[in-house]
Protein backbone atom coordinates (compact mmCIF):
# COMPACT_ATOMS: atom_id res chain seq x y z
CA UNK A 1 0.00 0.00 0.00
CA UNK A 2 1.37 3.41 -0.97
CA UNK A 3 0.56 5.87 1.91
CA UNK A 4 0.93 9.96 0.94
CA UNK A 5 3.39 11.77 0.61
CA UNK A 6 4.79 13.61 4.01
CA UNK A 7 7.47 16.52 4.17
CA UNK A 8 8.91 14.88 7.13
CA UNK A 9 8.75 11.09 8.24
CA UNK A 10 10.98 10.64 11.77
CA UNK A 11 11.96 7.34 12.83
CA UNK A 12 11.79 6.66 16.49
CA UNK A 13 9.42 8.22 18.67
CA UNK A 14 11.52 9.35 21.92
CA UNK A 15 12.06 12.44 23.03
CA UNK A 16 14.13 13.27 20.23
CA UNK A 17 12.31 12.11 17.63
CA UNK A 18 9.40 13.54 19.04
CA UNK A 19 10.71 16.91 19.38
CA UNK A 20 11.85 16.89 15.75
CA UNK A 21 8.21 16.10 15.18
CA UNK A 22 7.03 18.93 17.22
CA UNK A 23 9.34 21.59 15.68
CA UNK A 24 8.33 20.27 12.13
CA UNK A 25 4.50 20.71 13.20
CA UNK A 26 4.83 24.16 14.26
CA UNK A 27 6.57 25.10 10.67
CA UNK A 28 3.01 23.73 9.66
CA UNK A 29 4.68 20.42 7.79
CA UNK A 30 3.17 17.80 7.26
CA UNK A 31 4.77 15.29 9.55
CA UNK A 32 4.64 11.07 9.83
CA UNK A 33 6.28 9.44 13.34
CA UNK A 34 6.97 6.14 13.30
CA UNK A 35 8.41 3.94 16.48
CA UNK A 36 8.92 0.21 16.38
CA UNK A 37 7.60 -0.73 19.61
CA UNK A 38 4.06 0.02 21.12
CA UNK A 39 5.39 3.05 22.86
CA UNK A 40 8.86 4.40 23.42
CA UNK A 41 10.75 2.53 26.23
CA UNK A 42 14.00 3.21 25.60
CA UNK A 43 16.72 5.94 27.35
CA UNK A 44 13.44 8.60 27.38
CA UNK A 45 11.56 6.33 29.64
CA UNK A 46 14.23 4.78 32.13
CA UNK A 47 15.73 8.13 33.21
CA UNK A 48 15.33 10.77 35.81
CA UNK A 49 13.08 13.31 34.27
CA UNK A 50 15.73 16.03 35.84
CA UNK A 51 15.90 18.39 33.72
CA UNK A 52 19.45 20.19 34.49
CA UNK A 53 21.57 22.58 32.32
CA UNK A 54 23.28 23.62 35.51
CA UNK A 55 25.34 20.46 35.09
CA UNK A 56 26.13 21.08 31.51
CA UNK A 57 29.13 23.02 30.26
CA UNK A 58 29.33 26.34 29.61
CA UNK A 59 28.26 27.33 25.73
CA UNK A 60 25.89 25.43 23.37
CA UNK A 61 25.34 22.47 25.56
CA UNK A 62 24.11 24.89 28.22
CA UNK A 63 21.98 27.27 25.76
CA UNK A 64 20.51 24.02 24.27
CA UNK A 65 18.90 23.03 27.87
CA UNK A 66 18.21 26.54 28.73
CA UNK A 67 16.40 27.18 25.37
CA UNK A 68 14.65 23.05 26.28
CA UNK A 69 13.12 24.55 29.65
CA UNK A 70 11.50 27.24 27.44
CA UNK A 71 10.39 24.77 24.94
CA UNK A 72 8.86 22.32 27.70
CA UNK A 73 6.94 25.53 29.70
CA UNK A 74 5.40 26.53 26.39
CA UNK A 75 4.09 23.50 25.87
CA UNK A 76 2.92 22.78 29.54
CA UNK A 77 0.28 26.48 29.33
CA UNK A 78 -1.39 24.65 26.78
CA UNK A 79 -1.10 20.46 27.20
CA UNK A 80 0.13 19.05 30.73
CA UNK A 81 3.31 17.22 30.26
CA UNK A 82 3.72 16.75 33.80
CA UNK A 83 6.43 19.88 34.35
CA UNK A 84 7.08 20.68 37.95
CA UNK A 85 9.35 23.71 38.36
CA UNK A 86 10.90 22.78 41.66
CA UNK A 87 14.38 23.64 40.99
CA UNK A 88 17.91 21.14 41.40
CA UNK A 89 20.32 21.64 44.06
CA UNK A 90 23.66 20.78 43.85
CA UNK A 91 24.91 19.12 47.80
CA UNK A 92 28.58 19.88 48.61
CA UNK A 93 29.87 17.33 51.23
CA UNK A 94 33.22 19.12 51.70
CA UNK A 95 35.51 22.22 51.63
CA UNK A 96 36.92 21.47 47.95
CA UNK A 97 33.13 20.94 46.87
CA UNK A 98 31.70 23.86 48.32
CA UNK A 99 34.56 25.72 46.90
CA UNK A 100 33.37 24.38 43.44
CA UNK A 101 29.59 25.28 44.18
CA UNK A 102 30.93 29.13 45.04
CA UNK A 103 32.99 29.03 41.79
CA UNK A 104 30.22 27.78 39.77
CA UNK A 105 28.29 30.61 40.93
CA UNK A 106 30.42 33.34 39.92
CA UNK A 107 30.47 31.72 36.35
CA UNK A 108 26.36 31.64 36.33
CA UNK A 109 26.67 34.76 36.96
CA UNK A 110 28.94 36.32 34.25
CA UNK A 111 26.28 33.82 31.76
CA UNK A 112 23.15 35.60 33.87
CA UNK A 113 21.96 32.17 34.67
CA UNK A 114 20.32 32.60 38.01
CA UNK A 115 21.90 30.31 41.03
CA UNK A 116 22.21 30.79 44.73
CA UNK A 117 24.30 29.47 47.49
CA UNK A 118 22.42 27.70 50.31
CA UNK A 119 23.86 27.37 53.76
CA UNK A 120 24.24 24.32 55.56
CA UNK A 121 21.25 25.38 58.05
CA UNK A 122 18.77 26.29 54.67
CA UNK A 123 19.71 23.15 52.97
CA UNK A 124 18.99 21.17 56.25
CA UNK A 125 15.54 23.36 56.38
CA UNK A 126 14.66 22.91 52.48
CA UNK A 127 15.09 18.71 52.52
CA UNK A 128 13.90 16.59 55.00
CA UNK A 129 16.01 13.98 56.36
CA UNK A 130 19.29 15.49 54.61
CA UNK A 131 22.00 14.87 57.56
CA UNK A 132 23.94 17.84 58.70
CA UNK A 133 27.26 15.45 58.80
CA UNK A 134 27.12 15.48 55.44
CA UNK A 135 25.95 17.99 54.44
CA UNK A 136 28.23 21.65 54.47
CA UNK A 137 26.10 24.02 51.71
CA UNK A 138 24.50 23.58 48.43
CA UNK A 139 23.95 25.43 45.11
CA UNK A 140 20.22 25.76 44.27
CA UNK A 141 19.10 26.59 40.70
CA UNK A 142 15.32 27.88 41.02
CA UNK A 143 14.42 27.98 37.40
CA UNK A 144 15.37 23.78 36.54
CA UNK A 145 12.41 21.33 36.25
CA UNK A 146 11.69 18.03 36.89
CA UNK A 147 9.27 15.45 34.27
CA UNK A 148 7.94 12.46 34.77
CA UNK A 149 10.06 10.64 31.25
CA UNK A 150 6.94 7.25 31.50
CA UNK A 151 4.16 10.44 31.62
CA UNK A 152 6.07 13.21 29.46
CA UNK A 153 6.19 11.35 26.14
CA UNK A 154 2.84 10.17 25.90
CA UNK A 155 1.43 13.60 26.66
CA UNK A 156 4.01 14.93 24.08
CA UNK A 157 2.39 12.41 21.47
CA UNK A 158 -0.92 13.32 22.41
CA UNK A 159 -0.35 16.84 21.90
CA UNK A 160 1.75 16.20 18.74
CA UNK A 161 -1.96 14.24 17.53
CA UNK A 162 -4.21 16.70 18.57
CA UNK A 163 -2.62 19.87 18.01
CA UNK A 164 -0.64 19.30 15.30
CA UNK A 165 -2.44 16.44 13.57
CA UNK A 166 0.77 14.53 13.03
CA UNK A 167 0.52 10.99 11.74
CA UNK A 168 1.78 8.74 14.60
CA UNK A 169 2.21 5.04 14.00
CA UNK A 170 3.42 3.17 16.63
CA UNK A 171 4.38 -0.95 16.18
CA UNK A 172 6.32 0.15 12.64
CA UNK A 173 9.62 -1.09 11.86
CA UNK A 174 11.51 0.76 9.16
CA UNK A 175 13.00 -2.14 7.11
CA UNK A 176 14.20 -0.32 4.32
CA UNK A 177 14.83 2.95 3.70
CA UNK A 178 15.64 4.40 -0.44
CA UNK A 179 16.91 7.63 -1.61
CA UNK A 180 14.83 8.71 -4.81
CA UNK A 181 15.26 11.63 -7.40
CA UNK A 182 12.89 14.09 -5.37
CA UNK A 183 12.08 11.79 -2.06
CA UNK A 184 12.74 8.81 0.28
CA UNK A 185 10.76 5.61 0.22
CA UNK A 186 10.14 3.78 3.54
CA UNK A 187 9.18 0.26 3.61
CA UNK A 188 7.99 -0.83 7.17
CA UNK A 189 7.32 -4.41 8.33
CA UNK A 190 3.29 -4.46 7.48
CA UNK A 191 3.87 -3.92 4.09
CA UNK A 192 3.24 -0.21 4.15
CA UNK A 193 5.10 2.42 1.90
CA UNK A 194 5.79 5.90 2.64
CA UNK A 195 7.21 8.57 0.79
CA UNK A 196 8.76 11.98 2.12
CA UNK A 197 11.08 14.98 1.28
CA UNK A 198 13.18 14.25 4.41
CA UNK A 199 13.76 11.47 7.03
CA UNK A 200 15.76 11.96 10.48
CA UNK A 201 16.25 9.01 11.93
CA UNK A 202 16.53 9.42 15.77
CA UNK A 203 16.15 5.60 17.12
CA UNK A 204 18.88 5.55 19.07
CA UNK A 205 21.53 2.65 17.98
CA UNK A 206 19.05 1.04 16.39
CA UNK A 207 19.78 2.85 13.13
CA UNK A 208 22.62 -0.55 12.96
CA UNK A 209 19.80 -2.56 11.35
CA UNK A 210 19.31 0.15 8.57
CA UNK A 211 22.77 1.34 8.16
CA UNK A 212 25.30 -1.27 9.66
CA UNK A 213 28.14 0.00 7.95
CA UNK A 214 27.88 3.43 9.50
CA UNK A 215 27.26 2.00 12.65
CA UNK A 216 29.68 -0.07 12.96
CA UNK A 217 32.15 2.22 11.86
CA UNK A 218 31.47 5.15 14.15
CA UNK A 219 32.95 5.99 17.39
CA UNK A 220 29.48 5.08 19.35
CA UNK A 221 29.47 3.71 22.59
CA UNK A 222 26.53 2.72 24.80
CA UNK A 223 26.42 3.26 28.75
CA UNK A 224 24.18 1.33 31.06
CA UNK A 225 23.06 3.12 33.79
CA UNK A 226 21.26 1.56 36.68
CA UNK A 227 18.95 3.09 39.09
CA UNK A 228 16.31 2.30 41.86
CA UNK A 229 13.03 3.04 43.74
CA UNK A 230 12.04 3.38 47.18
CA UNK A 231 8.58 3.85 48.70
CA UNK A 232 6.65 6.45 49.33
CA UNK A 233 6.83 7.70 53.17
CA UNK A 234 3.91 9.17 54.68
CA UNK A 235 4.72 13.39 54.63
CA UNK A 236 8.25 12.97 53.34
CA UNK A 237 8.47 16.10 50.79
CA UNK A 238 11.68 15.93 48.74
CA UNK A 239 11.36 18.78 46.33
CA UNK A 240 13.26 19.10 42.69
CA UNK A 241 16.40 17.84 41.56
CA UNK A 242 18.73 16.27 44.43
CA UNK A 243 22.77 15.94 43.16
CA UNK A 244 25.16 14.79 45.49
CA UNK A 245 28.71 15.81 45.74
CA UNK A 246 30.03 12.64 43.89
CA UNK A 247 27.77 14.54 41.25
CA UNK A 248 29.65 18.10 41.77
CA UNK A 249 33.01 16.18 40.76
CA UNK A 250 31.62 14.51 37.62
CA UNK A 251 29.36 17.06 35.90
CA UNK A 252 30.94 18.82 33.04
CA UNK A 253 30.28 22.48 34.41
CA UNK A 254 32.29 22.22 36.99
CA UNK A 255 35.46 21.16 34.97
CA UNK A 256 35.14 24.74 34.11
CA UNK A 257 35.98 25.59 37.85
CA UNK A 258 39.17 26.98 38.82
CA UNK A 259 39.47 24.53 41.31
CA UNK A 260 38.37 21.52 39.44
CA UNK A 261 42.05 20.35 38.90
CA UNK A 262 42.32 20.78 42.63
CA UNK A 263 40.36 17.32 43.36
CA UNK A 264 41.82 14.21 44.37
CA UNK A 265 40.23 11.20 42.56
CA UNK A 266 42.22 9.05 46.07
CA UNK A 267 39.06 10.56 47.87
CA UNK A 268 36.50 8.42 45.76
CA UNK A 269 36.06 4.84 46.89
CA UNK A 270 37.66 2.65 43.78
CA UNK A 271 34.01 1.00 44.06
CA UNK A 272 32.47 4.04 43.03
CA UNK A 273 35.06 4.76 40.46
CA UNK A 274 34.67 1.41 39.26
CA UNK A 275 31.07 1.17 38.31
CA UNK A 276 30.86 5.04 38.10
CA UNK A 277 28.51 5.66 40.77
CA UNK A 278 27.31 9.17 41.44
CA UNK A 279 23.69 9.77 43.70
CA UNK A 280 21.02 11.52 42.36
CA UNK A 281 17.67 11.99 43.80
CA UNK A 282 14.21 12.54 42.73
CA UNK A 283 11.01 12.18 44.28
CA UNK A 284 8.67 11.06 41.82
CA UNK A 285 4.60 12.36 41.51
CA UNK A 286 3.70 8.89 43.24
CA UNK A 287 5.83 9.70 46.27
CA UNK A 288 8.48 7.00 45.07
CA UNK A 289 12.15 8.34 45.48
CA UNK A 290 14.49 7.55 42.36
CA UNK A 291 18.55 6.88 43.09
CA UNK A 292 21.45 6.14 40.47
CA UNK A 293 22.86 5.88 39.02
CA UNK A 294 25.91 3.83 37.86
CA UNK A 295 27.79 3.74 34.82
CA UNK A 296 29.36 0.76 32.62
CA UNK A 297 30.63 1.04 28.95
CA UNK A 298 31.15 -0.48 25.96
CA UNK A 299 31.47 0.05 22.39
CA UNK A 300 28.24 -0.37 20.58
CA UNK A 301 28.68 -3.22 18.06
CA UNK A 302 29.49 -5.08 21.69
CA UNK A 303 26.37 -3.74 23.68
CA UNK A 304 25.22 -7.02 24.49
CA UNK A 305 28.36 -7.46 26.69
CA UNK A 306 26.29 -4.93 29.18
CA UNK A 307 23.96 -7.03 29.80
CA UNK A 308 20.42 -6.58 31.45
CA UNK A 309 20.57 -7.77 34.97
CA UNK A 310 20.57 -5.69 37.68
CA UNK A 311 23.95 -5.81 39.51
CA UNK A 312 23.30 -6.21 44.05
CA UNK A 313 26.73 -4.71 44.23
CA UNK A 314 25.71 -1.50 43.03
CA UNK A 315 22.48 -1.61 44.37
CA UNK A 316 24.26 -1.78 48.02
CA UNK A 317 27.18 0.83 47.41
CA UNK A 318 24.20 3.25 46.15
CA UNK A 319 21.91 2.66 49.11
CA UNK A 320 25.10 2.82 51.57
CA UNK A 321 25.98 6.46 50.11
CA UNK A 322 22.14 7.06 49.68
CA UNK A 323 22.01 6.28 53.56
CA UNK A 324 24.93 8.70 54.73
CA UNK A 325 23.26 11.85 52.59
CA UNK A 326 19.62 11.14 54.19
CA UNK A 327 18.35 10.01 57.46
CA UNK A 328 14.57 8.95 55.99
CA UNK A 329 12.60 6.40 57.98
CA UNK A 330 12.71 3.13 55.93
CA UNK A 331 14.51 2.58 52.77
CA UNK A 332 12.68 -0.56 51.04
CA UNK A 333 13.14 -0.59 47.65
CA UNK A 334 10.29 -1.20 45.39
CA UNK A 335 11.98 -1.20 42.03
CA UNK A 336 15.43 -1.55 39.88
CA UNK A 337 15.88 -1.04 36.09
CA UNK A 338 18.42 -0.58 33.83
CA UNK A 339 18.58 2.36 31.16
CA UNK A 340 20.98 2.51 28.23
CA UNK A 341 21.83 5.01 26.36
CA UNK A 342 24.13 5.96 22.94
CA UNK A 343 26.71 8.54 22.96
CA UNK A 344 30.37 9.50 21.41
CA UNK A 345 33.74 8.98 21.96
CA UNK A 346 34.87 11.71 20.29
CA UNK A 347 32.17 14.16 20.13
CA UNK A 348 29.23 15.46 21.21
CA UNK A 349 26.36 13.85 19.14
CA UNK A 350 25.99 11.58 16.11
CA UNK A 351 24.74 13.68 13.14
CA UNK A 352 25.17 12.14 9.90
CA UNK A 353 23.90 12.84 6.94
CA UNK A 354 24.24 9.15 5.07
CA UNK A 355 21.63 10.06 2.42
CA UNK A 356 20.99 13.45 0.62
CA UNK A 357 17.86 13.54 2.40
CA UNK A 358 18.56 11.08 5.14
CA UNK A 359 20.18 12.50 8.31
CA UNK A 360 20.67 10.47 11.92
CA UNK A 361 20.98 12.10 15.22
CA UNK A 362 21.74 10.15 18.19
CA UNK A 363 24.29 9.13 20.50
CA UNK A 364 23.24 12.24 22.35
CA UNK A 365 24.46 10.98 25.79
CA UNK A 366 22.97 11.90 29.18
CA UNK A 367 21.69 15.29 27.85
CA UNK A 368 18.80 14.11 26.30
CA UNK A 369 15.94 15.33 28.49
CA UNK A 370 17.73 18.24 29.01
CA UNK A 371 18.77 19.37 25.45
CA UNK A 372 16.58 17.30 22.74
CA UNK A 373 13.50 19.91 22.50
CA UNK A 374 16.61 22.37 21.83
CA UNK A 375 18.72 20.76 19.57
CA UNK A 376 15.56 18.99 17.16
CA UNK A 377 14.56 22.67 16.80
CA UNK A 378 17.86 23.61 15.94
CA UNK A 379 18.10 20.63 13.47
CA UNK A 380 14.85 21.07 11.70
CA UNK A 381 15.72 24.71 10.91
CA UNK A 382 18.69 23.64 9.40
CA UNK A 383 16.61 21.39 6.95
CA UNK A 384 13.91 23.27 6.08
CA UNK A 385 14.89 27.01 6.32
Amino acid sequence: MLNQHYDLMVIGAGVLGSFHAYHAARKGLNVLLLEKDHQPNEATVRNFGQVVPSGMPQGKWQEYGRRSMEIYREIQRSFDISIRENGTVYLASDNTELTLIEELTAINQQQHYHSTILSKEECLARFPGLRASYCMGGLFFPGEITIEPHLMIHQLIACLKEQYSITYKPLTLVQSIEQGSDHIKVRDNHGNTYKSKKAVICNGRDFRHLYPETFYSSDIEVSKLQMLSIAPMDGLDLPGSILSGLSIRRYESFTECPSYKKLDAANIPSSFRKWGIHLLFKQAIDGSIIIGDSHEYADARNSDELGFHCNQEITDIMLSEAQRMFAFPEWRVTRQWNGYYAQRKHHDVFLETVEPNVHIVTAIGGKGMTASAALAEEHIHQLFD
